[in-house]
């Protein structure tokens, strides 16, 4: 079968296009005397920009830096007696349980800045009632204890102030921690479940963000 010329045109226009990501040579010498001879090769490496966050449910960093769709779920059911004593209630769930969850940050590319952002004040819906955001607290511990410690942003109806991760001379930042949520328990709303699976303005967002 015969080959137009427009299609060989294109063709040959399409070798011209093809990006050069590497180079060599040959030297061919001969004579009676000693012969040195030489080639080259350059090579290059592009390393693109990586930012991992995790916060709950997730893959195994930092082995496996990949996109996991769970969103975790932590719940705080005071008993009647001591509702807005000020004792602080443990929460249940999380991929730690018990309220804590993996916090992981890993990135290459300098500094991270790293907030919260809620849609408002927990709501109990059609009632009208709210709980702030500052009742809810997180604490952050060692989780491996082999990275730079991840601290957690301190929960509002809003958004957070940030928190800022410096990088090191290497610009790679690893860090990580165990959040453990709490109800801090110093009011007493009106009866009603507050919140939800991302309903009630029961969802927070964790942003991470680099140059």
């Amino acid at each position: 079968m015969k080959i137009s010329t427009a299609l060989k045109a294109l063709a040959g226009a399409a070798v011209v296009m093809l990006p050069l990501t590497a180079s060599a040579e040959s030297t061919f010498s001969t004579g009676a005397a000693a012969l040195t001879s030489t080639a080259h090769v350059d090579f290059q490496v592009t390393i693109p920009k990586i930012l991992y966050l995790r916060v709950g449910t997730g893959s195994a960093y930092p082995t496996t830096l990949s996109s996991i769709g769970t969103t975790d779920l932590v719940t705080f059911s005071p008993t009647a007696a001591v509702v807005g004593n000020g004792t602080a209630v443990v929460g249940a769930g999380g991929d730690l349980t018990g309220g804590v969850e993996t916090a992981a940050i890993i990135s290459n590319s300098g500094n991270v800045t790293l907030n919260a952002t809620a849609t408002g004040a927990l709501s109990d819906g059609a009632a009208g009632d709210t709980i702030a955001y500052s009742q809810i607290t997180t604490t952050a511990a060692a989780l491996t204890g082999t990275y730079t410690l991840l601290p957690a942003p301190v929960l509002t109806n809003a958004t957070s102030a940030n928190v800022v991760l410096t990088a090191p001379a290497s610009k790679v930042i690893t860090a990580d921690a165990k959040w453990t949520y709490a109800y801090a328990n110093t009011t007493t709303p009106p009866a009603g479940t507050y919140g939800g699976i991302n309903t009630n303005n029961g969802r927070v967002t964790y942003t991470a963000t680099m140059p």
